[in-house]
């Protein structure tokens, strides 16, 4: 059976953005062993939901913009960015269908932010520590990360890598707290900040990381992991049966 894999536009309006940032998931995601489908963010939402109905998992990946902090209960300070309210209403789309179906989520950048905050958490606007998070596109080992022992990426760690990694960065916001049943399953080592979440749960793969494992998936085996346990996720997802769900969280 061929594993489909639902990836929304990065943004609804900056071409260019999703002409630089979108080849390198799909690639990924090819190289997996899967086949994206590409989620417009001008479609009518049933049209979304026909393309939701063949996937067994769902990509949130990165954006240039912010998520809006009236989500989460905030005032927007000076350094937030604006929001783009057509990836934002595809998400939640995308988020709905996946946790009421108990299909694989890996959310990355802006996605993990997204997720967290779908799930009640609370953002940092503007990160401001001895750690720069953002050094650009090219720098592909920006600051070392420690794994939560006990995680799931604590488990697709090569065996030589106890418990931290060097990822890339490029993010100006993080987790400021993890949302309803979310766990911190890294941290920056340097200054504290959260660098991923994931969900407390053994059977249903959601994991959220603020680095972009996509970049650097030819050179990395943490990267490709990342990658590979998504896709056997997804490969053996099932539908929820009806009764299943009833009365559940």
């Amino acid at each position: 059976m061929s594993v489909h894999i639902a990836i929304p536009e990065p943004t609804s309006s900056d071409s260019a953005y999703n002409q630089r940032s979108l080849p390198p998931y799909l690639a990924a995601l090819h190289s997996a062993g899967v086949t994206p489908i590409l989620v417009p963010l001008h479609e009518r939402q049933d049209r979304v939901a026909r393309l939701l109905h063949g996937a067994h998992g769902i990509l949130l990946p990165g954006s240039g913009y912010d998520v809006d902090p009236q989500r989460y209960g905030e005032d927007r300070i000076p350094e937030c960015g604006e929001a783009d309210p057509g990836r934002t209403a595809v998400d939640e789309l995308l988020l709905q269908d996946a946790f009421n179906l108990h299909k694989p989520i890996l959310a990355i950048c802006h996605g993990a932010q997204t997720l967290n905050v779908w799930r009640n958490g609370p953002l940092i606007q503007d990160l401001k520590t001895q750690v720069n998070h953002s050094p650009g596109r090219t720098v592909l080992d920006a600051h070392p990360v420690r794994i939560s022992p006990g995680s799931r990426l604590a488990g697709l760690l090569p065996k030589d890598e106890q418990l931290s990694a060097h990822v890339n960065s490029s993010h100006h916001q993080a987790v400021r707290i993890p949302g309803d049943n979310l766990l911190i399953s890294a941290i920056s080592s340097d200054d504290g900040v959260i660098e991923a979440i994931e969900l407390d749960s053994t059977d249903h793969f959601v994991v959220g990381v603020q680095w972009h494992p996509e970049r650097t998936y030819t050179h990395s085996a943490f990267s490709r992991a990342i990658f590979s346990a998504f896709v056997q996720a997804a490969a053996v997802w099932q539908p929820r049966r009806i009764e299943a769900s009833v009365g559940a969280p």
